[in-house]
């Protein structure tokens, strides 16, 4: 950052945080494809556009086209509203084919629908032995900004996440520690992870969820890349010098 630029420039830096990755694990090739709407927004461009959730649907199954060769495992990832893409191909599908290997919502869970999604990513969690899922999140009920709640009392990322963890642990059993900053839920020997951040000061937490290593963790959680010896999620960035000019 130079003086003077805009603060959002320094705020995800996705790019770098991918080749921080491709640095840890050589032994994979992980491949970013960062889709945008128009009016970049997934919720907006889904309710106005007709059978959108087959459109998400096509859009994945292109770009998996692409590397049919390698026989890609896909991650479903994103971050705010890149949750309603994700929502959106879960119901487009009957089932979440077995190439999905990962599912991560970065604060983007704001869509989740017990009744539409739980048993689908239960059945999901169960049937593939190696599949994770990750949910990041803060406590964004108490935010007040201009004046007014940021979100609705059941529709931030706080309740809908909770409302998630809770329908899950129906089925799996969970462990959980909580401390000043942190409650961590983690079961199936850590194969799902959801943390969600406490919040007394109401502040917003939004974007730093993913930029103090989130999309690291996002990839590598639950492998033995994901260490406190390597990096830590809200701690400082790892991948400050994979940031190019």
């Amino acid at each position: 950052m130079k003086e003077g630029e805009d603060w959002h420039f320094d705020i995800q830096h996705i790019a770098a945080q991918t080749r921080y990755v491709r640095h840890a694990d050589k032994k994979n090739n992980y491949i970013i494809a960062y889709v945008m709407t128009g009016q970049k927004s997934w919720p907006a461009w889904k309710r106005s556009t007709p059978d959108s959730i087959f459109i998400i649907k096509k859009i994945i199954d292109s770009i998996t086209d692409f590397f049919k060769s390698f026989e890609p495992q896909i991650v479903l990832n994103g971050h705010s509203g890149g949750g309603s893409f994700i929502f959106g191909y879960l119901d487009a599908v009957e089932n979440i084919p077995v190439s999905i290997k990962r599912i991560a919502f970065l604060d983007s869970d704001y869509g989740y629908d017990e009744v539409k999604h739980a048993h689908k990513l239960v059945n999901w969690l169960q049937t593939g032995k190696a599949n994770k899922l990750l949910v990041l999140a803060y406590n964004d009920s108490i935010v007040i900004y201009n004046g007014k709640p940021l979100v609705s009392a059941t529709g931030g990322t706080w309740y809908r996440s909770r409302l998630l963890q809770r329908n899950l642990a129906k089925t799996f059993d969970f462990s959980t520690v909580t401390d000043t900053a942190f409650i961590n839920h983690t079961a199936l020997g850590g194969r799902i992870q959801m943390i969600l951040k406490e919040n007394p000061a109401g502040l917003i937490y939004h974007t730093e969820q993913v930029a103090r290593n989130g999309f690291i963790l996002s990839l590598l959680s639950a492998s033995k890349f994901d260490s406190k010896k390597q990096f830590t999620y809200f701690g400082e960035r790892v991948y400050q010098n994979f940031i190019s000019d």
